[in-house]
């Protein structure tokens, strides 16, 4: 029997991954660091602790020999050495990389996004033949740009498929986008600002998409470079009346063209001023990869996570994560001075 390892197993995108795996055939070890395990796996997955930064843990992990390692949490270049290390024992990998390590004509990219005119104009839709951020040391994107250039650098030594994932999106996130909305809704908040006038499109990928594409990858080793993202990137407008249909919420939204207003009205998380939209016809091509769900079919599980996660708790304490990475989403007061205020807007309706 093939076997696999899976690190960051207990996380959003390991537990569908060990779950698609394991019914594929594969003897998979699902790594974490505490060691758990999903109710939805079969019983003859096994599981491991792993600290990811202890080289000799993971090499003791790894054995003698396994014919996958499919790493979630991989970051940076360090964490590629550890993995072209044991390359000689080591069939093939599957790495969750990021969109973010892209760049546009200009060199703009996420790391640039707060500046003036800092935002990247991608080509859409965004093939993987696009410019990266330079890899280094200094961010997110940089330190998955790091990770990247050592993987395929060690080219058939090591197969690996790098997977860029777009939003990802599904039960067990720490900072998941949908809560702008489903929030709003659980207070009753009977109307929403939406910036850039609701056309926004971050392009999305459901954790059920990313597990589909380890599988294939699994089963097709190789040394790329994927889009790993939904087959569809709805806009912010879209994305709000799917989650109202889901909740049974009627909202009023209030579409303003251009930025945000105020730093506080009308910033959800999905809102940026250009689209950002990759390319999948790569994945169809190199894995056979098909779409295996639409946006919209996954809302209610994700909605019910979110709302079950914040029962009976501050938001802020519930996605800790969430508040440091976007501050207050939910400054009701200044929304409401706003809306108040007769500003020029214009009111998409209720769903």
């Amino acid at each position: 029997m093939r076997r696999a390892v899976v690190i960051g197993a207990t996380g959003q995108i390991g537990r569908p991954a060990v779950a698609a795996l394991a019914r594929d055939g594969w003897e998979v070890t699902a790594a974490s660091r505490g060691g758990g395990r999903d109710a939805a796996w079969p019983a003859q997955v096994r599981t491991a602790r792993l600290d990811r930064d202890d080289d000799a843990a993971l090499a003791a992990l790894v054995g003698d020999g396994c014919d996958l390692v499919v790493d979630i949490v991989a970051f940076g270049a360090g964490h590629a050495r550890q993995l072209t290390g044991l390359a000689g024992r080591i069939g093939s990998a599957v790495v969750v990389s990021s969109v973010s390590v892209y760049a546009d004509g200009r060199g703009r990219g996420f790391d640039t996004q707060a500046e003036p005119d800092g935002f990247p104009e991608y080509p859409v839709p965004l093939p993987e033949t696009q410019r990266t951020v330079a890899p280094g040391e200094a961010s997110y994107s940089t330190r998955k740009a790091a990770l990247e250039r050592e993987l395929l650098a060690a080219g058939e030594r090591l197969p690996t498929t790098l997977l860029r994932a777009g939003a990802v999106h599904g039960p067990h996130c720490r900072t998941p986008r949908e809560l702008y909305f489903v929030k709003r809704n659980l207070d009753g908040r009977a109307r929403r600002v939406l910036a850039h006038g609701g056309r926004s499109r971050f392009h999305p990928v459901s954790v059920h998409t990313l597990a589909e594409l380890i599988r294939l990858a699994a089963a097709r080793p190789g040394s790329r470079v994927l889009n790993a993202c939904d087959d569809e990137a709805p806009t912010v407008l879209e994305i709000a009346t799917a989650i109202d249909a889901v909740m049974g919420a009627e909202t009023e939204t209030v579409l303003v063209d251009g930025p945000p207003p105020d730093p506080a009205v009308g910033d959800s998380p999905w809102s940026v001023p250009l689209p950002v939209v990759c390319d999948m016809s790569a994945a169809a091509r190199e894995l056979g990869y098909r779409p295996v769900v639409r946006y919209a079919e996954t809302l209610p599980e994700t909605v019910e996570w979110i709302a079950r996660h914040l029962a009976g708790r501050d938001w802020r304490e519930a996605y800790p994560k969430m508040f440091r990475n976007y501050g207050d989403l939910f400054d009701y007061a200044a929304e409401d001075a706003w809306l108040g205020a007769g500003r020029p807007a214009r009111s998409a309706g209720r769903p």
